[in-house]
């Protein structure tokens, strides 16, 4: 199949690049130069290096098509030649279509290797123009009304390129290309022969996107790029394709443009999207599982994602770029994505809700998130889904078998030191869009683990979901205390806890033990904190977090951030830093004992392994049942406390020293004789995620830096302007 193109070959000296790239005019129709010129077979580029290789032999030919294509049209006549090859494919069998298959894919990466060579060392205005340009005689006979884009001087002075000529750009052979990529993903099936190119296609259009990464100040409302593909009228099927292509998780073929069974190759979008894929998929990778999970092996999955599954995995991060930017307008892909609904749904039950996009079935969605939640693109992705589709949202609260997408996210949280600080907050907040849900909150503890080996601060042969929940969260705190200092972090982990506190049941010792010892952690540093304060005698006011009543709930409404507070700075040498921190300080504190609170007033006949570790460390709370930001809430505490007391006082007597299963068997006694109804009453804990009013200032740094990072398109570094996140896979 033609010219076998090495990582090593020189093509500089190719001769068919050489009159592609020279002086001379080649026709569209010219069919037997194109043959030639698509007839090769190339490896493709599998890490940045093997980019940069790619690019420094394509450096001598890249130059001289800029410095000859806006007088040749050559570039022009390829994106035809791509054009009509890819309408040909629709009414070809498959047999037929092979030899189609493989000469479109070499076009479309030619195609994609110059869009990229001008983005990273020209502008976007520069790279319509070469779309746009056409051989000189034919230039000087165009009469159009068209609107000639300028560019800017700042476009111009960014160019390696001799001067531009006059062409005139008004985007619609670029608005054709685009919509022929669309077509190309949504109708044509995927086969294992048409794999690389529905995977071409995608890189395609990632790599036209990118014309953000490469402006000095980018803007999405004058990108032309950007508004032609946010006009695209096929939005619905386009994110349909996509989100169909993440779920299905389809290992990559062995051959690119491998042989298959003769028969029509055009089945129509209905099938082309719902239909099983012709080759296997894998049963064997990236298999859910409750071992340990720990920095290797998020790499290994990382990798095993990019490598395996490409058009999986460009597929989320194309979802990612279209859905996170242009959140502030009319964005049609965020609307289809959060607007998609359950295959298996019935009609009526999707009457009665919001208007569908398009149907999906969620439980491969659902699988395929949970095999994977332990990669960045992964969750942002979960997060997208739940925070905003009500459909996917309610579909997840109803499953049975919860473990298998929360046990990846606590063993993310659980790696903290070795995850970046932005996968673990979205791992948070995902974290505390489920615990809205009493349902959740309420099966979590229900669910039952055993030999939880990843967990390796204690061995423990069986405890709950909700039991390892809230280790993981507890241990989240008190790593954020250590080495984070987030505010924000806290406040999410808090928010969560306090979600989950009222439907606590059956808390395993250890839990019970790690929510007490929280507290006195805590307590300790308040208490170093203001014995310093005291020295300059200054007075401290607390500052208490206002909530809205909602009946006898109380809602809070958690706005996201980027982590830029910090979490009582105990390096703070002032007077008004301490103070900063102490305010901080107690409100966590408090935090901490309604979340006790709730847990005591809702289900104290539940839990009596925390009554027995309140009666054992009772003295924790000494200190602060006078102090005024806490005495209210300590003295329900209190209360329990000196109520099962007085009950093991008697039975000591009768009885003598008791041991751990006789005290709990006094305790569970004595809760059947308790009532609540004692205790001081406090508004329900409700905490609900509220994403903050300019959500692009953090989720679009965010993404480019998973396309780069994690992406099977591997970009210059060097000419990179517009993404800082640092981000290591």
């Amino acid at each position: 199949m033609g010219i076998n193109v090495s990582r090593t070959a020189d093509l500089s000296s190719n001769e068919w690049l050489q009159r592609f790239v020279g002086r001379q005019h080649i026709a569209h129709d010219d069919e037997v130069y194109w043959n030639q010129l698509l007839n090769y077979n190339i490896v493709l580029p599998e890490t940045s290096q093997d980019q940069l290789n790619l690019d420094s032999r394509l450096e001598s030919l890249c130059q001289s098509f800029i410095g000859h294509n806006l007088k040749t049209g050559n570039f022009g006549s390829l994106v035809t030649v791509f054009l009509e090859k890819t309408s040909e494919l629709l009414s070809l069998s498959d047999q037929e279509s092979n030899l189609h298959v493989w000469q479109t894919f070499n076009a479309l990466f030619i195609i994609r290797s110059l869009v990229k060579y001008i983005n990273e060392t020209g502008s976007e205005f520069q790279l319509l123009q070469h779309f746009e340009a056409m051989p000189s005689a034919e230039l000087a006979a165009v009469e159009t009304a068209s609107i000639a884009i300028e560019a800017t001087t700042n476009e111009q002075a960014g160019a390696a390129a001799a001067p531009l000529a006059p062409i005139i750009v008004d985007g619609a052979k670029f608005e054709t290309f685009i919509d022929a990529l669309v077509n190309l993903i949504v109708v044509i099936p995927v086969k294992e022969f048409t794999y690389h190119l529905h995977l071409e296609a995608v890189n395609m259009l990632i790599t036209l996107l990118s014309v953000h990464l490469f402006a000095p100040q980018p803007s999405m409302d004058k990108s032309l790029v950007f508004r032609t593909v946010f006009k695209c009228q096929h939005a619905n099927v386009l994110m349909s394709a996509l989100l169909h292509f993440v779920s299905r998780l389809n290992e990559v073929p062995h051959t690119m443009f491998g042989s298959s069974s003769a028969g029509s190759f055009v089945f129509g979008i209905a099938e082309s999207l719902l239909s099983i894929f012709s080759f296997r998929k894998s049963q064997d990778l990236l298999k859910p599982t409750n071992q340990a999970v720990g920095a290797s092996s998020s790499l290994e999955i990382c990798q095993q994602f990019r490598s395996h599954y490409p058009l999986a995995n460009q597929s989320l991060l194309l979802i990612l770029i279209l859905t996170n930017h242009c959140t502030s307008q009319e964005n049609p892909y965020r609307t289809s994505l959060f607007g998609c609904a359950d295959s298996k749904d019935s009609p009526r039950s999707q009457q009665q809700q919001s208007p569908v996009s398009f149907q999906i079935d969620f439980s491969a969605v659902y699988e395929t998130l949970s095999r994977i939640v332990t990669i960045d693109q992964a969750t942002l992705l979960l997060y997208l889904l739940l925070h905003r589709n009500e459909r996917f949202y309610r579909f997840v609260m109803q499953q049975q078998d919860l473990e298998h997408l929360v046990i990846p996210i606590l063993q993310t949280l659980y790696n903290a030191p070795d995850s970046n600080s932005h996968h673990i907050y979205m791992s948070l907040i995902v974290l505390l869009i489920l615990s809205e849900d009493e349902g959740f909150n309420k099966n979590v503890h229900t669910i039952m683990l055993k030999n939880i080996s990843w967990y390796t601060e204690r061995t423990i042969s069986e405890i709950s979901l909700g039991g390892i929940l809230i280790l993981i969260v507890i241990r989240t705190i008190q790593y954020n205390m250590l080495k984070m200092r987030d505010k924000y972090l806290h406040t999410n982990c808090l928010a969560a806890l306090a979600n989950m506190s009222g439907h606590f049941r059956a808390l395993h010792p250890y839990v019970a033990q790690r929510l007490v010892s929280l507290f006195e952690t805590l307590a300790r540093k308040h208490t170093r904190l203001d014995a310093q304060l005291k020295e300059p005698a200054l007075t401290i006011n607390s500052h208490s977090t206002s909530t809205e009543q909602d009946g006898n709930a109380s809602t809070t409404s958690i706005e996201g951030g980027s982590g830029a507070n910090v979490f009582v700075n105990m390096s703070g040498s002032t007077p008004e830093d301490m103070l900063q921190d102490l305010s901080v300080l107690e409100e966590v504190l408090r935090m901490v004992l309604e979340i006790l609170n709730s847990c005591l007033t809702n289900q104290l006949v539940y839990c009596p392994n925390l009554v027995y570790t309140l009666l054992y460390k009772r003295s924790v709370f000494e200190s602060f049942r006078s102090h005024h930001a806490f005495q209210d809430v300590i003295q329900n505490i209190d209360m329990v406390v000196g109520f099962f007391s007085s009950r093991l006082q008697r039975v000591q007597e009768q009885r003598g020293e008791l041991g751990v299963n006789e005290v709990l068997e006094v305790i569970s006694k004595g809760a059947s004789q308790w009532s609540s109804d004692r205790l001081r009453k406090f508004p329900d804990l409700k905490f609900k995620y509220v994403e903050e009013d300019a959500p692009e200032e953090f989720f679009i740094p965010y993404v480019w830096t998973l396309v780069c990072k994690y992406g099977c398109v591997h970009f210059s570094s060097e000419s990179i302007k517009s993404v800082t996140t640092d981000i290591a896979c």
